[in-house]
């Protein structure tokens, strides 16, 4: 008798410790860092999909954070997701040709805008927008795909 009680002692102190870990990962993944400038501009871009991308998402370039999402909407004429972003006005020098594209940071997958630098003279300012972009990557679609597509092969 004491002996089970142990043990069902022991696992609900086990089963305590592994959901206070979950709760920990979920606070530390989820785009926690800060964000905070003076001055900013906003520019926009358009994807096809933008997976579970969520206002206040980091904006990045070369791992840094330089903005953060302030808007996803979807634009009924061009049938895509609209994403406004912030970027700080100390990071002016971005070319207008840079592309956008959603990343997927972290253990549970909190997603982000990363922008890698295009080689125009030109650069984005405020009410800028970005045309070449990159949507997320979904898993379902892909894991659909390869099953589409290995169940289609011919044994001959």
């Amino acid at each position: 008798m004491q002996q089970t009680r142990a043990v069902e002692i022991g696992t609900g102190l086990f089963v305590l410790l592994g959901m206070s870990a979950i709760f920990f990962l979920t606070t530390q993944t989820a785009g926690g860092e800060r964000f905070s400038a003076d001055k900013t501009f906003e520019v926009q871009a358009n994807f096809d999909n933008v997976g579970s991308l969520k206002p206040r998402a980091p904006v990045a370039m070369s791992g840094v954070t330089i903005g953060r999402v302030i808007d996803v909407s979807f634009d009924p004429v061009t049938l895509q997701a609209n994403v406004r972003m912030i970027i700080d006005s100390r990071y002016d020098q971005i070319p207008d040709d840079s592309d956008a594209s959603i990343l997927t940071a972290g253990l549970l997958g909190s997603q982000y805008v990363g922008l890698q630098a295009g080689g125009s003279d030109t650069y984005l300012e405020n009410d800028s927008e970005i045309y070449f972009t990159q949507s997320a990557i979904v898993l379902e679609n892909l894991i659909g795909k390869f099953l589409v597509n290995s169940g289609s092969g011919s044994d001959e």
